[in-house]
């Protein structure tokens, strides 16, 4: 049942951020109040449903909307956390961008410049993943 669920989770969480690739999408995913649910998962056990919340979550935030709403709903704390912790190189590489988009927003930015020193380390002792960073 635990697997079951674990896989509902990542499948949902990777099928908001399917749904959030066109503009209209990303405004929809903002209004039915799936941020909080996102920011949620990222703390979940399973490291594809950690993965797939931090892609949805990355997608999202390219627009204004989707970056102030996530602000707002304590992403920007929730993937420093992840990256600090998960050592899925899949997972980084979604936290990474999600804090790119956010990076973006001033806010976003004056949150995530603590981390600049910790994302150049793992920029530079990754592997080919974290090379396209």
């Amino acid at each position: 049942k635990q697997w079951y669920q674990r896989r509902v989770r990542g499948k949902a969480a990777r099928d908001i951020m399917d749904i959030s690739f066109p503009i209209d999408g990303k405004s929809r995913a903002v209004k039915c109040g799936c941020i909080p649910v996102l920011v949620k998962l990222l703390a979940d056990v399973n490291f594809n449903v950690r993965s797939q919340a931090a892609g949805a979550l990355m997608s999202i935030a390219i627009t204004t909307e989707g970056k102030k709403a996530s602000i707002k709903e304590g992403a920007v704390e929730a993937l420093i956390t992840l990256l600090k912790m998960d050592e899925g190189s899949e997972v980084k590489l979604n936290v990474i961008k999600a804090i790119t988009m956010l990076a973006e927003h001033p806010e976003g930015r004056e949150k995530l410049s603590e981390i600049v020193p910790l994302l150049q380390t793992i920029k530079a002792s990754g592997g080919p993943m974290m090379q396209k960073v």
